[in-house]
């Protein structure tokens, strides 16, 4: 299991400081959460910040795009850093088109699915797929509910991506008591923020996550 903190509930005044904590804690990634204030009903930051976070990490950047026409920011973000860049089925006109532009500016391109899209829409975009990251919250806000509709949707994804080497990853309200769930559903990267950064030991309570998600074989 990979574990990606979201530093969306990082303290913004000390981003730097947040993602040292977590990589010497052992993250896998660092998971971005890039907000418009029209595809969500919110706002949050844009490339200067992921440029200032390659800067301070050697972990990959997993830049999540909850915007409109991301296809027009494809290639700023990947120029700042985005090793991953995530874009929303339902933000996407052309879906193919943008997975492939993604991957021509040289990050890997991933879809994300709101808690009301199935799995089928990613049907004839496969080929074109590194990771799906589906929402177990309805996106633009940290810290909501965990929606139990998550666990049967990820079973669907992994019979769905059977043999294909695509990633599942997990957005919202995951924690210790949702994480071997999850797991054993068939989740591979679990994204967790207030789960670590608002504990009062980050660092331990992301561990405290990677040990609750480890399924016994």
């Amino acid at each position: 299991m990979k574990i990606a903190p979201s530093i969306l509930s990082a303290d913004f005044a000390a981003l730097g400081d947040a993602v040292a904590l977590v990589e010497a804690a052992g993250a896998d990634q660092i998971h971005i959460d890039v907000m418009d204030g029209h595809f969500v009903p919110n706002l949050t930051i844009g490339p200067p910040v992921v440029e200032a976070i390659k800067k301070r990490t050697r972990l990959p950047l997993d830049v999540h795009l909850m915007i409109e026409e991301p296809e027009r920011w494809v290639e700023t973000y990947a120029r700042a850093g985005a090793d991953l860049i995530t874009v929303h089925a339902e933000a996407c006109v052309h879906l193919q088109r943008v997975l492939a532009q993604i991957r021509e500016a040289g990050a890997q391109p991933g879809v994300a699915l709101n808690p009301a899209t199935p799995p089928g829409v990613l049907e004839y975009v496969l080929d074109d797929l590194d990771l799906v990251l589906t929402m177990s919250v309805n996106p633009g806000f940290g810290g909501q509910l965990f929606l139990p509709t998550t666990y049967p949707k990820v079973r669907q994804l992994r019979e769905l991506l059977a043999g294909r080497g695509i990633e599942v990853s997990v957005d919202g309200g995951v924690k210790i008591s949702n994480a071997g769930d999850l797991a054993e559903a068939g989740a591979q990267v679990l994204v967790a923020g207030s789960a670590i950064f608002e504990a009062a030991d980050p660092a331990q309570a992301l561990r405290a996550l990677r040990g609750a998600s480890e399924v016994p074989n």
